[in-house]
């Protein structure tokens, strides 16, 4: 078992997502901190879960500092030590165009997918550094590309591979890998909200782009949970500040020698190549 004893908070741990990570640390021997806003959902996903190993829940709205702050406590209080945190957490903020949709709304897209992930690490932090040793993995669907009318989810999980490079370059001495996802289009509640929000709101290329991933069976949870379970895994010491496919890129080919290589490079990161 490759996470054997360990220990892993989820965010968005009851989403479909957040869901198929836990499934698959499970599977791997960690023990896991479910975190989402709705208390039944995270019921029924411990119920769902339970005869894997161990699962706990807090009820936790990332864009509320102090429930942040009392997850991480809870988490410490139960299992004494933090070494995984998994940023699954999201919404999609307001759908239209950007002159017509509400800037409170539009602004509680960044609470979330950006100041909540910053939060939630910035918490574990100086836990992992008296550890020794810390995986983050935090997740960005939606922010390698532009989304016309989806402005608020687009500018701020796109934020979110930023903010990785930038704080996995801050700790890099410390022991602490933080790396980030684009799990694919996962046709999950969020996405289907999304859909559901129509032609007239998304727009006709937005529309029909999220229509046809839906149409063609979208990415399956799991390929984004097992790329949760190399990098929260001793496999990928070393390798931080990176933004992963878990659909296109080979991380299953990673050794010592690709990771060395990887981290002396820009690949993987949303830097522009400079020239030679």
């Amino acid at each position: 078992m490759k996470l054997k004893n360990k220990i892993a908070i989820i965010t968005g741990g009851s989403g479909d997502i957040g869901r198929a990570v836990a499934r698959a640390l499970l599977k791997e021997g960690a023990s896991v901190m479910l975190a989402a806003r709705k208390e039944a959902s995270l019921e029924a996903a411990k119920t769902e879960l339970a005869t894997l190993g161990t699962v706990e829940t807090c009820r936790c709205d990332v864009a509320e500092t102090e429930r942040v702050k009392s997850l991480v406590d809870k988490t410490v209080e139960r299992f004494g030590r933090v070494d995984i945190v998994v940023n699954a957490a999201g919404t999609y903020g307001p759908i239209g165009r950007s002159e017509e949709v509400d800037f409170d709304v539009w602004k509680q897209a960044f609470g979330v997918n950006t100041f909540g992930t910053f939060d939630v690490i910035r918490r574990v932090i100086p836990l992992m550094k008296k550890q020794g040793r810390g995986k983050i993995i935090n997740f960005s669907g939606g922010g390698d590309g532009p989304l016309p009318r989806i402005s608020g989810y687009s500018a701020s999980k796109f934020a979110v591979i930023r903010l990785t490079e930038t704080l996995a370059a801050e700790h890099k001495d410390d022991h602490i890998d933080i790396n980030v996802i684009a799990p694919g289009a996962v046709i999950t509640k969020l996405f289907e909200e999304g859909l559901a929000a129509g032609k007239e709101a998304l727009g006709d290329e937005t529309y029909a782009k999220l229509l046809k991933q839906k149409e063609e069976g979208g990415v399956p949870a799991e390929k984004a949970a097992a790329l949760c379970v190399y990098l929260a895994s001793d496999d990928s010491n070393g390798l931080t500040g990176k933004f992963l496919s878990a659909v296109w890129d080979k991380w299953q080919e990673f050794d010592s020698d690709k990771i060395k290589a990887l981290m002396a490079s820009d690949a993987l990161t949303a830097r522009r190549k400079k020239d030679e």
